[in-house]
């Protein structure tokens, strides 16, 4: 539980977000830099980044984040810069799989961990392929 001036709240939200028409664009320095980015954008927010992973084709992210936040906004605000600084530092290897200046599909996906027990959707996050 976090505590705001009126307000106490639990919530998170469990995010995918897939890339261009699914191409395998990461591997493990990528996914390692998308989470640094990822947890640097989200203090923005004041939300807390509390699980990430991902595979060839997406990213899986749990976030706590505060009801202040519009989560369409942190997730343009996560999707646009990873996108950003993911080209510049992977410029090779992303412009390669850009589909008309998108690297992210536009949908994504985002679940109310109340489904599920935290711990679980903490356990299918870890437990997500990783290339190599």
């Amino acid at each position: 539980m976090r505590r705001g001036r009126h307000v106490v709240y639990n919530l998170h939200a469990h995010l995918v977000f897939v890339t261009k028409y699914r191409r395998g664009v990461f591997h493990d320095d990528m996914l390692t830099r998308c989470e640094e980015i990822a947890r640097n954008v989200r203090t923005d927010f004041g939300a807390d980044l509390t699980e990430f992973n991902g595979d060839e084709d997406h990213v899986h992210l749990l976030v706590h984040y505060p009801p202040k936040v519009a989560l369409s906004s942190l997730v343009n605000s996560l999707k646009g810069v990873s996108f950003r600084y993911l080209r510049q530092e992977f410029t090779g290897r992303v412009n390669r799989f850009i589909m008309h200046g998108r690297f992210w599909s536009g949908p994504y996906f985002t679940g109310s961990r109340g489904v599920a027990p935290l711990a679980i959707v903490k356990q299918y996050i870890e437990q997500q392929k990783r290339p190599r």
